[in-house]
């Protein structure tokens, strides 16, 4: 337990219900309340900033007014140039590929090239190669829980991953696996630590950049944030040309193995012996259009003279999705999508936490406060600020992110106390723990639901929200959110919905998590143990 505790005391008075945030016994000045709470997601979720999408003139004026709520609330700018705001480059760029990956089987060696019996994405990352000389081959490639784990007690960590089927077994319930199937590739290396992957073509897997904005002059191949040299894994659709010679010395045949997944019969697991991979990742990039948005950047310093030049993160993404330019269907007259929940919830809740704490004592470490723009089309602002961070990144030691808290997962109002919490065990188990405490130091503690950090959520929300841009870079995270409903990214997602008791609330236990991880004399552990909480999970980790 931290020693400096944090009490939140809630009163009802003329319809107005108020956090007040205590430390020590020493009132903090700022006051979380409904009313201000909904004259700010008011304005935010207003037809007058149609929809906040990327690029628009909606969008500015959100950044705006959320600068301006800092200045007013003593929050620093901590953006570029001593500003609030963070210029985000998106870029447009068209790939010139001469990757390939050369196969040796048991001394015979051959080599695909890309477009001739293999497809790279557009986007390999830097140029590389990397040499594999451990193959699994997993079956389907699907981890759908008890019933159906092509990995069950298989470590392929560092190894090449090669998967079959394009529709799963028969034995899966169809609608699970079909939901998981395009995001094998993904989960292979993102949750299991493979270091390449190769499927079948049109099986999914591709990177989730390529493919990507049009514009005027000569449309890109991929979109992307990130530097252009990042490393990558690759990710290898072959024909089946390729997967004949790769399986030539194995005991199970490619031509058999390729008959059963058609058939959605089980298929074996096993490691290909005597086989090596050599990729090699070589692509030229040419900058065809670049465009900008803006994070918005504020800070409050740390009170300790040693420990301020560290920093826990606290973040949402202020962008949504926009309007309907075209012809409206079905006699409706709505084309804009407001996103109250998405993620206008998440939005002003971080501005009344930063107005708090700005307001309020400081904790020994500096937290950082971040609007993050283009989360909506592929977590542009988080992924060029985990690349440009206006911090030093090693000073990074935790990333809270807000992403709706507004409402009730599928309308249940049994959901009312409930909040998701998302990715806390998987890097650091003292973050985890730390989130524990706080919650239970409430004074009405909140039911903390682990379910979506199960590996095998097929919504699998740890990938879809900003927090992942931190957490691809080593750094702890927690992902508070409510769950969907069946307002979301729809027009009717609207403020006269939110529940904004619950936000608050949620909004308290974020500020209290943040402050006792800004309070601690040591950075938390990073253990990296994967996750470990699913459904029915709860309390520490020992």
């Amino acid at each position: 337990m931290i020693g400096l505790a944090a009490i939140c005391v809630f009163s009802v008075a003329a319809g107005v219900q108020m956090i007040e945030i205590s430390a020590q016994n020493t009132p903090v000045t700022a006051l979380l309340s409904v009313d201000e709470l909904r004259g700010w997601l008011t304005y935010i979720a207003s037809d007058e900033l149609g929809g906040r999408a990327t690029f628009s003139e909606g969008l500015g004026l959100a950044a705006a007014y959320i600068a301006d709520s800092m200045r007013e609330a003593g929050v620093r700018p901590a953006g570029d140039n001593g500003s609030y705001f963070q210029r985000v480059s998106v870029l447009g760029v068209r790939s010139t590929n001469r990757s390939s990956l050369t196969v040796e089987v048991n001394g015979q060696s051959r080599t695909f090239r890309d477009g001739q019996g293999v497809t790279f994405p557009k986007n390999v990352g830097g140029k590389r190669t990397l040499t594999l000389d451990q193959v699994e081959f997993v079956g389907y490639g699907l981890n759908v829980g008890p019933n159906h784990n092509d990995y069950k007690g298989i470590d392929v960590r560092n190894k090449a991953v090669v998967f079959l089927g394009n529709r799963g077994p028969g034995s899966v319930d169809s609608q699970r696996a079909g939901r998981l199937l395009n995001s094998r590739s993904s989960n292979a290396t993102d949750e299991m630590g493979a270091a390449a992957v190769i499927f079948p073509v049109l099986a999914g897997g591709f990177d989730p950049e390529a493919g990507g904005q049009g514009g005027r002059g000569v449309p890109p191949d991929f979109t992307t944030v990130q530097r252009l040299d990042t490393v990558k894994k690759p990710s290898v659709a072959a024909s089946d040309e390729f997967f004949e010679f790769l399986f030539s010395a194995a005991d199970a045949k490619y031509p058999d193995l390729r008959l059963k997944s058609d058939a959605q019969a089980d298929l074996p697991v096993f490691a290909l012996k005597g086989v090596k991979l050599t990729f090699n990742l070589d692509a030229d990039y040419t900058v065809v259009n670049t465009q900008y948005t803006r994070n918005v950047v504020g800070m409050v310093e740390g009170s300790d003279p040693q420990l301020r030049n560290s920093y826990v993160i606290f973040g949402a993404h202020y962008d949504h999705v926009g309007y309907t330019a075209g012809i409206l269907n079905g006699g409706t007259e709505d084309r804009i999508s407001n996103g109250a929940d998405d993620d206008g919830s998440g939005t002003v809740t971080l501005m009344g936490i930063a107005r708090s704490f700005a307001r309020g004592p400081k904790p020994k470490r500096s937290l950082i406060f971040i609007w993050h723009a283009g989360e909506e089309r592929g977590l542009w602002g988080s992924g060029y600020f985990a690349d440009n961070p206006t911090v030093p990144m090693e000073g990074i030691l935790a990333e809270l992110n807000i992403d709706m808290i507004g409402r009730n997962r599928d309308n249940d109002p049994s959901q009312s106390n409930t909040v998701l919490a998302v990715g806390a065990d998987r890097i650091s188990t003292d973050v985890h723990n730390v989130l524990i405490d706080a919650n239970e130091s409430l004074p009405r503690p909140l039911t903390l639901d682990f379910e979506m950090n199960d590996a095998t959520d097929p919504e699998r929300i740890y990938y879809r929200s900003d927090h992942y841009s931190y957490a691809a870079k080593g750094i702890p995270v927690i992902f508070f959110f409510t769950g969907l409903h069946p307002d979301y990214h729809r027009v009717t997602d609207t403020e006269d919905k939110i529940e904004y008791a619950k936000m608050i609330r949620i909004g308290q236990l974020v500020f209290e998590t943040g402050r006792r991880l800004a309070d601690t004399e040591r950075a938390p552990v990073r253990d990296f143990k994967g996750p470990r909480m699913g459904i029915g999970a709860s309390g520490k980790i020992r």
